[in-house]
């Protein structure tokens, strides 16, 4: 087939398509234009996040036959003309769910342990042991909210430090197994010392994380958010951290990701929080590794392989 990368990959990519006789173009600097302008020539598109891949695109693209997204996010893609149309969706979640899960243990950890706030201070030559008394994770009772590649990968790293692990799902049922307990909202809600985000953006998710909703549950909690940063807004942290129903947030990921274009209210909640020590910001890079870096081109060959074998 003729495949068209329209963003940066790792290039290993291009040698796996080859050897299976497909024809590559790899355009990372194309524009959404001339994506327009050149798809009707393609069977195959590879996407991260570039360009949202909407009816507009998809109705040039009359040869299309599977669009490949190298990562887990599916919140730019029209699924429902793509079932219309008959193209196959294959995402590789599988290739950065362990950096993911590495990533949000980091962060906690991090966070627990006041590290960049220890760290700034002994290289300024301030050497402050009780204000950089932390928590230990152990004893915890750690709610995973979203329980697919991410979150299970996620729970799986948590093995070793002694924690309660619970799991809501809302969409799945007899998922789970110990250490890892299959709870309702709720119950995660009631007991959760720390909570780890990992679903997708949807209508559903957006702004579900409104002041209500954290200050449902019955103690202040941690919270990790590694999945998107539409599910809770600036100015909702902002208020649960004032109020201490949150007792400190890491943040992977952004309600708007593109600093030039906050609003002017994004922009003053947003200045509001980097000034909060209890707050670890990352730019989106949780899965972001060298590692899956390839190993996602991996999964996504290997599912491109399996669909099209004659």
């Amino acid at each position: 087939m003729k495949i068209l990368i329209i963003d940066e990959m790792h290039l290993s990519i291009m040698d796996m398509l080859q050897k299976d006789g497909h024809q590559v173009t790899y355009s990372p600097k194309i524009t959404r234009m001339e994506i327009l302008d050149q798809v009707g020539e393609f069977e195959g598109l590879i996407i991260r996040s570039k360009t949202p891949m909407d009816r507009e695109l998809m109705e040039k693209a009359s040869k299309l036959k599977f669009i490949a997204r190298a990562g887990a996010g599916l919140d730019q893609i029209d699924l429902d003309y793509m079932v219309q149309r008959g193209i196959k969706l294959f995402h590789a979640a599988k290739g950065n769910r362990d950096a993911v899960a590495e990533h949000a243990v980091g962060g906690l950890l991090a966070l627990f342990n006041h590290i960049i706030k220890a760290d700034s201070e002994v290289r300024k030559g301030i050497w402050d042991r009780e204000g950089n008394r932390g928590d230990e994770l152990m004893g915890k009772t750690v709610g995973i909210m979203g329980y697919g590649n991410m979150g299970k990968s996620f729970a799986k790293r948590l093995g070793g430090f002694g924690v309660k692990i619970l799991a809501f799902d809302k969409y799945k049922i007899d998922y789970t197994k110990e250490p890892v307990k299959e709870v309702t909202w709720e119950k995660l809600k009631a007991e959760a010392d720390v909570l780890s985000i990992h679903v997708p953006l949807t209508q559903e998710t957006r702004n579900f994380f409104t002041l209500d909703e954290i200050r449902s549950f019955s103690k202040p909690f941690w919270l990790i958010n590694t999945a998107r940063g539409e599910v809770v807004s600036f100015a909702t942290l902002n208020a649960a951290l004032d109020l201490g129903v949150l007792r400190g947030a890491v943040l992977d990921v952004l309600e708007n990701e593109k600093f030039k274009k906050f609003t002017p209210e994004q922009k003053e909640e947003f200045e509001k929080l980097a000034q909060r020590p209890n707050v670890l910001f990352s730019p989106h890079v949780a899965g972001w590794t060298f590692e899956s870096y390839v190993k996602i081109n991996q999964v996504l060959v290997k599912k491109i392989r399996k669909a099209f074998k004659e």
